[in-house]
């Protein structure tokens, strides 16, 4: 390490990290899983300028990179992400950090990495090496959030050097092998084209190379989910936890609770927080902190997962699940009810911009990307943690997700309710019924659905503006939306939209797409969706049938008992 790295790595923010493990409170589970967010953040520092020298950067350029690895974890909160998951339930005592609400430890992260607080002999070194050091300082914040493309891509992205390190490093401390994560395959596997970095190759055998590297990321990121993230213990201590420290704060003052977790993210250690919960919770928080350190977690009660859970069902707890306060709620509601804690795990870590040197996407080109993709994101429980046995009810369960469910859409718009109504809407207008048969519309071509959502949002009333409020960018060529592309994959991976693969040949190659159309069991969910924006949809039929002629889309005969969703009424 140079100069400016080892000022760095001895700053008291840096040192910090020395008292964070990585992965929480999982070595209750993994004993060996005791490594702090110190030691991953010299790993991803190492990785990251392997991966730069590798891509050709410039001296100066590798630096950065270099640095922006090692602080891109300088703002993470004690005890993991359990912060954040307080924080995200409770709006209330968010504390402003800069215009705007902080949720998250990268927001933290940015900001002290602008602030540069490593002393003064750090800032010097940065001048004479960089020039200005606030100028060079919020480069590398920037990088750390994977703006600056294609150096913050080494940072944040779908092949990154934090990821290759932790999986590596949680696997080496758990136990727990992951599969096959071979670094130098993966420096191998990239390049940078049309200034971003891409997976290297176009229909060769670099190529194929190229997409095994990117398929093994994805197989290790799946193990690490189910094996570390998705068993019922660490979920236990988990929602122990977030109990334990929502209950000390709830104890505070609103103002006292938001100047309090800025020391979470700036200041504390996991001994401090743990600390902090034991003065300042009740016997309950005590309590459940003692059970933690007995190693005495709550027993699992009952547990309902994508397996055991009708398709509405998931598709309502995912929904949920994305909004903390009403996921609060639901929680809590169901909790109070069956004497329990209860806890909604979803996955999470999708690949969305991974492209291809021939300027395709992985997702696109390979199918066993495709197929890890759907895994992660259909990964979703519903979990029930008491002492004593719960007999749970599924149609509670149910009951309770559609009462929040309509809290939600009375305050804000759902962009994915949104995207669902585009299928059911489409549905409606093209399908048709004939004796015992239906043709179902299948869109053929996905471009063609960002093209949409970006007309919706740009062109269309107020209220469709509102329920199809996507980030759009054009970096690609064409409208893309890296949420619009996940969402997509939500309804897939809980049944609301069927997915095909097709094949097609382009300038000599053969390459694969995938082809969308609505589910029996999306029709029934979108139908109660439809319901709930009533207006909106009168308003997109009328969008769609302007464009009716352009759509698209081919049709698929089905039997109607067998497809068990004949075509709407039209009203």
């Amino acid at each position: 390490m140079d100069e400016l790295e080892w000022l760095l790595i001895r700053s008291r923010p840096m040192q910090r990290l020395r008292g964070i493990k990585q992965l929480g409170l999982v070595e209750a589970v993994y004993p060996g899983a005791n490594h702090t967010r110190f030691e991953h953040s010299l790993g991803t520092m190492f990785v990251a300028g392997l991966m730069a020298e590798h891509l050709g950067l410039c001296a100066g350029e590798v630096r950065k990179v270099r640095m922006a690895g090692l602080l891109h974890d300088i703002g993470h909160s004690a005890l993991s992400h359990a912060v954040e998951g307080v924080l995200s339930r409770n709006p209330d005592i968010q504390p402003i950090l800069g215009s705007g609400r902080a949720t998250r430890h990268e927001e933290f992260t940015h900001e002290i990495i602008t602030a540069h607080p490593f002393g003064e002999a750090a800032v010097r070194v940065a001048e004479r090496d960089f020039g200005n050091a606030d100028t060079f300082f919020q480069e590398v914040a920037d990088i750390a959030s994977g703006a600056r493309p294609p150096l913050g891509q080494i940072i944040v992205g779908d092949m990154d050097a934090d990821r290759i390190d932790f999986l590596l490093r949680d696997s080496h401390h758990t136990g727990v092998s992951l599969g096959l994560v071979d670094t130098d395959q993966i420096l191998q596997s990239l390049t940078i084209c049309n200034g971003r970095i891409t997976l290297a190759g176009d229909g060769d055998y670099r190529a194929e190379m190229s997409q095994t590297a990117a398929e093994s990321m994805l197989i290790a990121r799946a193990h690490h989910y189910n094996a570390l993230i998705y068993h019922p213990t660490v979920q236990s201590i988990r929602a122990m936890l977030l109990t334990a420290l929502e209950n000390a704060l709830a104890r505070m003052e609103a103002d006292d609770a938001r100047s309090r977790i800025v020391l979470f993210f700036r200041e504390y250690t996991d001994p401090d927080l743990l600390r902090f919960i034991w003065d300042k919770g009740s016997d309950r928080s005590r309590e459940l902190l003692q059970r933690i350190k007995c190693g005495q977690e709550l027993p699992l009660a009952a547990r309902f997962d994508h397996r055991s859970l009708a398709p509405d069902i998931r598709m309502a707890l995912s929904t949920i699940s994305r909004h903390g306060r009403m996921r609060k709620l639901f929680e809590d509601s169901l909790g109070k009810k069956y004497g329990a804690l209860v806890n909604i795990t979803v996955g999470s870590g999708v690949p969305r911009s991974m492209r291809t040197e021939a300027n395709g996407f992985l997702y696109d080109e390979s199918a066993l990307a495709a197929g890890l993709v759907k895994s992660l994101t259909r990964q979703i429980a519903i979990s029930f943690f008491s002492d004593d046995p719960a007999e749970i009810s599924p149609q509670e369960v149910r009951e309770q997700a559609t009462k929040i469910l309509s809290f939600i859409r009375a305050e804000s718009y759902l962009p994915i309710d949104g995207l669902l109504l585009l299928f059911y809407t489409l549905h409606h207008m093209l399908s048709e019924t004939y004796g015992q048969k239906i043709l179902v519309p299948r869109i053929r071509n996905i471009t063609w659905l960002y093209r949409t959502v970006a007309r919706l949002k740009d062109l269309g009333p107020a209220g469709l503006s509102g329920l199809f409020d996507y980030t759009i960018h054009a970096e690609y060529g064409f409208p893309y939306s890296e949420r619009l592309f996940e969402d997509i994959q939500i309804l897939v991976a809980m049944g609301m939209i069927y997915q095909d693969q097709r094949h097609y040949e382009q300038n000599g190659q053969w390459k694969q797409r995938y082809e969308y159309m609505l589910t029996a069991e999306g029709i029934k969910y979108a139908q109660e969706v439809a319901g709930s924006y009533s207006k909106e949809a009168e308003q997109l039929q009328i969008r769609l049938l302007q464009e009716k002629h352009t759509i698209p889309y081919d049709v698929v005969s089905l039997y109607l008992k067998r497809y068990a969703g004949a075509k709407p009424e039209r009203q």
